[in-house]
């Protein structure tokens, strides 16, 4: 098997990327050792029903293991994650900035992906709620008082049945020439678009950047959070027609979901925490 298993091409917090069966068409995901067997069977599942069904998603091939590692081999999306376009423009000089018109029409693609992803309903994909109750229940940090409160007030929203990504960070969509797509399913369920609305303006607004970021980097996206969000939630409400009174109810829950998450360190879960307990 492991012949079969080319260079590295990419890593996330639950996995590494390689090359597969000596072409450029396909690449394998080798699950990290935080990830079990089950989470990554689910991703394989739900990730050939979203495709299935015709929502911008890779085509999934096989469930496999990989030195011992599950893993799943996909279509390979050739092109930029908009997390690397977004730290290259974070990168530019203040004279490359201003020939930039196009940073905003990159903002809306997350808009677009999810107002389609969010227009199919009733797939057979795990429950929302159910999923964040379990995460919830898991993570540390809160008090279990705190998580009592946190779940009963997730319990209390209401009840939806459109397709939700769960991670629709900028790493987790590609761009391919005119084409962009969402990856890593593994958290997709049938719920409350405003859950991943929710996610993404968290992460926006409280996303730490590398220590090896240069500090005009940093200031620049601290200066850009807001306007991010804006742009995005303006985009989102046109595409879905659609108003986003409802997802202001979902930055708890989400943000007590996300502190049982591996790929973000402590600074940003604290911010969590503190958002967390300020509306508690």
């Amino acid at each position: 098997m492991m012949q079969m298993v080319g260079k590295k091409v990419g890593e996330g917090g639950c996995s590494e990327v390689f090359e597969w069966g000596g072409g450029n068409e396909q690449i394998v995901k080798v699950a990290k050792g935080n990830t079990i067997a089950d989470a990554v069977k689910r991703e394989f599942s739900n990730s050939m029903l979203v495709w299935e069904n015709g929502l911008p998603a890779p085509r999934p091939y096989e469930f496999l293991e990989v030195d011992g590692r599950p893993s799943i081999v996909m279509e390979r999306v050739h092109g930029e994650s908009l997390m690397e376009h977004f730290f290259r423009y974070l990168m530019q000089s203040p004279s490359e900035i201003d020939q930039t018109d196009d940073n905003e029409d990159v903002i809306k693609i997350t808009a677009r992906l999810l107002s389609e992803t969010h227009r199919m309903n009733n797939l057979p994909l795990p429950s929302q709620k159910e999923m964040m109750v379990h995460s919830i229940r898991s993570a540390g940090y809160l008090s279990e008082f705190e998580k009592v409160q946190v779940i009963e007030h997730l319990k209390g929203l209401p009840f939806k049945k459109q397709v939700c990504h769960g991670d629709p960070n900028p790493g987790n969509i590609m761009v391919r020439g005119d084409h962009a797509v969402l990856i890593d399913w593994m958290n997709a369920s049938t719920g409350n678009p405003e859950a991943d609305l929710a996610e993404y303006i968290i992460m926006i607004r409280y996303a730490i950047l590398p220590p090896h970021t240069p500090s005009s980097a940093v200031a620049r996206f601290d200066s850009l959070r807001e306007h991010i969000i804006e742009v995005f939630c303006e985009e989102y409400r046109r595409l879905s027609g659609n108003s986003l009174d409802e997802v202001e109810d979902w930055i708890m829950p989400v943000a007590a979901r996300k502190l049982c998450a591996d790929a973000i360190g402590e600074e940003e879960k604290a911010l969590l925490l503190a958002e967390i307990r300020s509306r508690l």
